[in-house]
Parts: C-alpha cells; structure tokens; sequence
C-alpha cells in the first residue's frame, strides 16, 4: 500500500471520528476551513501558480 493511499484512509479514519464527537455544522466548517485558510496564507505567486496547475489539469 502507497504513502498516499495511507494517509487517505487515515483522513477517512480522523474525519469519522469527528464526525461522532462534533456538530454536523462545525465539522463542515472544519472540512472547507482548513483548505480555505491555507489558500489564504499562500502569497499572490504561488496562488497564480496554483490556479495556472489546477487548470491545466482540468484542460486534460
């Protein structure tokens, strides 16, 4: 099993956990939170280089 598959069961794993400890609503707020803050804390660089590989994906 990959690194990557790992850590992606583990998140499953944690995320359930959560979910049977916390309000619906504040685990929601949890899942876009934590994404939307590290978006924020990147500089306008590294934004635009994130939005220039995110499209190029898509485009595939």
């Amino acid at each position: 099993m990959s690194n990557g598959t790992k850590v992606a069961i583990g998140g499953v794993v944690v995320g359930l956990i959560l979910l049977a400890f916390i309000p619906l609503w504040l685990f929601f707020l949890i899942i876009i939170g934590i994404p939307a803050a590290a978006y924020l804390t990147l500089d306008s660089s590294q934004r635009r280089r994130l939005r220039r590989v995110t499209r190029r994906q898509i485009g595939r």
